[in-house]
């Protein structure tokens, strides 16, 4: 049995810090261009390098995506853009468009090429024809089942690598090849700017009757006709491990720290408890399931790796994310008054009871006793301005730590 990697997106330099101390083994990013992540903050290459260092340092690999599929008038920029990256040093580029992979191996040959799912890599064949080009690795289109892996992986060199997604959204469209945004908006989601009309409410309109819209009564609160669950698979590790997957890859390169912290020390004690013990990992499994769902997240669902999907695939109740807690902020260094810097993220209040969340699966709860100003203010509470802060916590946070409030039943 392969040892699996741990694989953490990050969408900025804080949550590339969260994703190495709460478990990584390895992170992935995007900079400003040509990724499929446009709205997220991304990296510039300043931060890039500094990340990158961070990483490096405690023994985790960084990998950049360029996965936009490109036209003509992108290919100039990209090639300028992989010389930078030639100069900050990735472990490896994610690609989906072949023109773009040629670039990288003219200009960065160095760097690892790893194969996106946005290329539709549902085959052996496909990943055979990606490792005679040099390609260390392919990752798995979303659709295939866990028995087509293991044909996989049965099938190509032992030295290539298999990534899939194991955790979080689901896309309408095969590996993301979607259209719908561009149509309604005028923004592509293969160029990495979907609106994600997937989650939208949707009616009927008869052809001769325009403008009189029929909704299709799902239930009372709309129609949401391809809005999907939240893959979630780690109540199934043995099964994953199983079919020679290198890579278990957690999607969400637009989530907050909150959510990376959550799913990563989750995902990561699932893994290490699976292969000390599998009594233990059996024991720990409500553990598991009740804190990846302490973040923002959506029904969840097993998705296709055990066949397609029957209507419980389908999310037709809302697009909602249910909110299970509200993320605070990280925990900074300990002044010498015992107080902690911290950037608020939302607000909070002086005696109101926080949960610090510990790397090691620790949640502790505390009463927050100080809400200064960096000026040396006094307040009761600090309201949702995203401000500089020093916190008395009791003294019982470390420096990354996450800053959460439990959020009962409520949805974003």
């Amino acid at each position: 049995m392969r040892h699996p990697e741990l694989l953490i997106p990050a969408s900025s330099l804080e949550v590339l810090k969260t994703a190495v101390i709460y478990g990584a083994d390895a992170v992935y990013i995007g900079g400003e261009s040509f990724g499929l992540r446009a709205k997220a903050k991304n990296f510039t290459l300043e931060e890039m390098k500094e990340g990158i260092r961070f990483a490096h340092e405690a023994g985790v690999r960084v990998y950049v995506t360029a996965n936009i599929l490109a036209h003509n008038r992108d290919l100039e920029g990209i090639e300028a853009y992989f010389r930078e990256l030639k100069e900050i040093g990735p472990d490896a580029l994610i690609l989906a468009d072949p023109g773009v992979y040629r670039i990288a191996c003219r200009v960065c040959p160095e760097i690892e090429r790893h194969i996106s799912t946005q290329a539709n890599n549902t085959n052996y064949e496909t990943y055979r024809f990606w490792h005679e080009l040099g390609a260390k690795r392919v990752v798995a289109a979303r659709e295939l089942t866990l028995e087509e892996l293991k044909e996989l992986r049965e099938n190509i060199p032992t030295e290539m690598e298999i990534e899939a997604f194991v955790h979080g959204a689901m896309c309408i469209s095969y590996s993301g090849r979607c259209l719908l945004s561009n149509y309604f908006t005028g923004r592509d989601a293969n160029q990495g700017a979907c609106t994600h009309p997937c989650r939208w409410k949707y009616a009927v309109v008869e052809e001769k009757r325009p403008g009189e819209y029929i909704p299709v009564e799902e239930n009372e609160r709309g129609t949401y006709l391809f809005s999907s669950r939240d893959l979630c698979m780690v109540g199934h590790i043995p099964e994953l491990l199983e079919t020679g997957i290198d890579s278990l890859k957690i999607e969400g390169r637009m989530k907050t720290a909150l959510y990376v912290a959550s799913v990563a020390r989750t995902y990561r004690k699932a893994i290490d408890d699976y292969q000390k013990d599998p009594a233990i990992y059996q024991q720990n499994m409500d553990w598991y399931l009740s804190q990846v769902a302490s973040c923002t997240f959506r029904p969840f669902g097993t998705g296709f790796f055990f066949g397609r999907p029957d209507a419980g695939g389908q999310l037709y109740d809302g697009s909602a994310y249910v909110k299970g807690y509200t993320y605070l902020g990280i925990a900074g260094k300990q002044n010498e008054e015992g107080l902690y810097h911290l950037e608020q993220k939302n607000k909070f209040s002086v005696g109101e009871t926080i949960e610090i969340m510990k790397p090691d699966g620790r949640n502790i709860p505390v009463t927050v006793e100080s809400i200064r100003s960096l000026e040396g203010e006094e307040m009761d509470s600090a309201p949702h301005a995203r401000q500089q802060l020093l916190v008395g916590l009791g003294g019982l946070a470390d420096e990354y730590d996450i800053l959460r409030r439990r959020e009962e039943g409520r949805e974003k």
